[in-house]
């Protein structure tokens, strides 16, 4: 049976090498892509299909149930992969009931509008539903998490991803949808909106701007290239167990200030200027409230079970990143909108 998927939130960072990986490798699913193109939904990052057969965009939010339903029976949607979400921890302090309206409530009403129109044959379709590390807290010096390690967020948007993986196991149980659950590290790459910490910095770089390091740069991350990203969605949908979730991680721990130091260095020489000139814009600034120390998955269960694992090393990765946005710089200008500069100025205040 031919696909009709709907994947939310196709227009944003992961979402849109999502929808383009599945767009040109199966020519005959029909791709529904669903975004709001709210502030990082940019339909730009799409460009080189927008005009693909398979294709079809959908302007719409997920907090809008009737208009979710209508699009399920427009459509005959089969199949549902879920990115759709507010994900910045910064935004999620200033501004937690938008989380929790997006990622809880836009949840819930996908949820619902799937088992409505799938009603007695939910096993015959999928339920994917992208998340995220962080739900699993803070890591201490050692160790890593696993699909079984409790959840404990620390944050308004981790809570609100970990409140929305818990409705999604809870529909699959009470309600029998068929679903897998993706929780994965820290995503970089082409398209990503400059409020994160490596495009941010790349244009802060390209810019001659300061470059705002929370704290001493001590806390550590687990860095994935967001094409091995899409290409573990693409094993999970397809080759996952029902009801399992499975963690998506680099085994790449980075702590924040080797990684800024790392990406002045590439920056300084891609640029030609003088080595050492781009670590002279590094600023430290406020630490953010209950900043999680370290994040560390283990990603042996993908790796087994369906042969995943990352394409590129780090450095690679890193270096194709910062080639794309050198190359792109009109995009960059683009997406900088005065909405997002008055954020900035907000968030990265030493106040």
């Amino acid at each position: 049976m031919s696909k009709h998927i709907l994947i939310t939130g196709g227009a944003g960072f992961i979402g849109s090498h999502v929808v383009r990986l599945f767009v040109n490798k199966y020519p005959d699913y029909k791709i529904v892509n669903l975004d709001a193109l709210t502030y990082a939904g940019n339909l730009e990052n799409l460009k080189d299909i927008e005009h693909a057969p398979n294709y079809i965009f959908e302007h719409a939010n997920i907090l809008e149930p009737d208009v979710l339903q209508e699009i399920f029976e427009q459509h005959d949607i089969t199949d549902v992969i879920h990115l759709a979400a507010e994900s910045h921890v910064d935004r999620s302090i200033l501004s937690p009931m938008d989380f929790i309206y997006t990622n809880i409530v836009g949840t819930v009403n996908l949820l619902t509008a799937a088992k409505n129109y799938w009603k007695d044959e939910l096993s015959k379709h999928r339920f994917h539903h992208v998340s995220t590390d962080e739900v699993y807290g803070t890591l201490g010096d050692t160790g890593f998490f696993t699909e079984e390690t409790a959840y404990s967020p620390n944050s308004p948007y981790s809570a609100s991803k970990a409140s929305s993986d818990h409705f999604v196991r809870a529909y699959g149980e009470t309600f029998h949808i068929s679903f897998v659950v993706t929780n994965c590290s820290n995503n970089y790459g082409p398209n990503h909106f400059p409020e994160k910490l490596i495009p941010l910095f790349i244009n802060n770089i390209i810019n001659k701007k300061p470059l705002p390091v929370y704290g001493k740069g001590e806390n550590t991350r687990d860095w994935l290239y967001v094409i091995d990203h899409a290409r573990a969605i693409d094993l999970v949908f397809h080759e996952g167990r029902n009801g399992e979730h499975y963690n998506v991680g680099g085994f790449n721990e980075w702590k924040n200030i080797d990684l800024v130091k790392l990406l002045c260095k590439l920056m300084d020489e891609k640029l030609g200027r003088e080595a050492g000139e781009s670590e002279q814009l590094i600023t430290y600034v406020k630490d953010r409230p209950g900043h999680d120390l370290r994040y560390a998955i283990d990603a042996t269960k993908i790796n087994k079970e369906l042969g995943w694992k990352p394409s590129v090393t780090f450095e690679e990765g890193l270096s194709k990143t910062i080639d794309w946005y050198l190359q792109n710089e009109e995009w960059l200008k683009h997406v900088t909108s005065g909405e997002y500069q008055n954020y900035y100025t907000e968030q990265y205040s030493n106040r």
